[in-house]
Order: C-alpha cells, then sequence, then structure tokens
C-alpha cells in the first residue's frame, strides 16, 4: 500500500506522480483538473483509450504526435476522416498504430458531435466529486458504477474503446472524480 510521498521540491504526490520526470508535470498540471471543453474531453477520451494495454508514459511522450495526427482532436475535423486518414495513421511512428484504436478514434468523433448538449454535457453527468479520498493506491478503484454507467451510455450512443476501467481513467484524468491521495498536495486543488 502506498501513500503520498514526498519529492525533493518538498511536495508530497501520489507515488506514480514521481515515477517518471513526464509524471511529475502531468500529475501536478493535469491529472484530475476538470475539463469541460468537448475538444479536450474528447482527445483525453482518445488518449485513454489508446493506453488501454500500454503504459500511460508512452502515451504522454507521443501526445505531440497523436495531436499532429488527429487534428489537435478537433471532433468535427476527424469525423471527417475517411480510408485515406486511416492509412496515413497506420503509417505514422508518432502514435500509437493499432488499427482497432485508429478507427474507434475516428468513430468516437462522430459519436461526440451526434451527442444532444454536447461531450461535455454528456460525461459531466456521471462526476462523482464527492466520493471518498483514497488515502493509498489500494483504496483507488479501477472501475465504479459511474464508470460502468458511463461506458454503458458511450457504447449505447455509438463510441468504442470506452469499457468501465478506460472510462474511470477518464474520469480520474478529467475531474470527474478527485483520486489524489490524502497528503498529495493536488488533492482538492480544483473543488
Amino acid at each position: 500500500m502506498s501513500i503520498a510521498v514526498v519529492g525533493l521540491d518538498g511536495l508530497a504526490r501520489c507515488p506514480w506522480g514521481l515515477s517518471a520526470p513526464d509524471y511529475v508535470a502531468y500529475h501536478d498540471e493535469e491529472w484530475g483538473r476538470p475539463v469541460r471543453d468537448d475538444r479536450g474531453l474528447y482527445e483525453r477520451m482518445c488518449l485513454e483509450a489508446f493506453q488501454s494495454g500500454l503504459s500511460w508514459l508512452t502515451i504522454l511522450r507521443k501526445r505531440a504526435g497523436f495531436r499532429a495526427a488527429f487534428a489537435g482532436f478537433d471532433p468535427e475535423r476527424v469525423a471527417a476522416f475517411g480510408p485515406a486518414d486511416e492509412a496515413r495513421l497506420m503509417a505514422d511512428a508518432g502514435i500509437v498504430r493499432n488499427r482497432a484504436k485508429i478507427q474507434a478514434t475516428i468513430a468516437n468523433a462522430r459519436a461526440a458531435l451526434d451527442l444532444p448538449g454536447g461531450l461535455g454535457a454528456f460525461l459531466w453527468r456521471f462526476a462523482d466529486p464527492d466520493a471518498p479520498a483514497p488515502k493509498t493506491t489500494a483504496d483507488v478503484p479501477a472501475i465504479t458504477p459511474a464508470s460502468t454507467a458511463m461506458a454503458k451510455e458511450l457504447k449505447k450512443n455509438g463510441f468504442r474503446f470506452v469499457g468501465p476501467t478506460t472510462a474511470y481513467a477518464l474520469m480520474q484524468a478529467c475531474g470527474l472524480v478527485d483520486d489524489h491521495l490524502t497528503g498529495c498536495h493536488r488533492r482538492g486543488a480544483y473543488r
């Protein structure tokens, strides 16, 4: 069971937030910060789907490549992608070249555009701001009833690669739930 760990800068962080230099900035500046705009949520959803089965560090290090390949994660532009774009993406070493995940990213852009009220309004219905504060990493769930419900609703609306675990990772990353550990300097920072 890991608790918040004090780094060389004197700040306590979730242990994973100190495991690699790239993680420090991500942990401190992004993870858990509320994202409400459709483009930002679409980007995070896509990156979480690409991360499935891989290290998040791999995705973070390829993030600029993903943004370039997927038109800055503009759902309207990605929704217009066709077979030539899919072939281009499969040849792009700057991203994870997984055909199913690439196709899901395109399909999810189309599905996001079809949501009444937009992706932000849709996803934030599942927010759980009153979830108990985890004291250790063992207290952080992989899925919750809310993430299971979110995944079910996303799939019903045409989204792909959004199972309950991916949905929960999205909730954590975008501030729908605060899973910074008790004692972490970011815990409650965005309330």
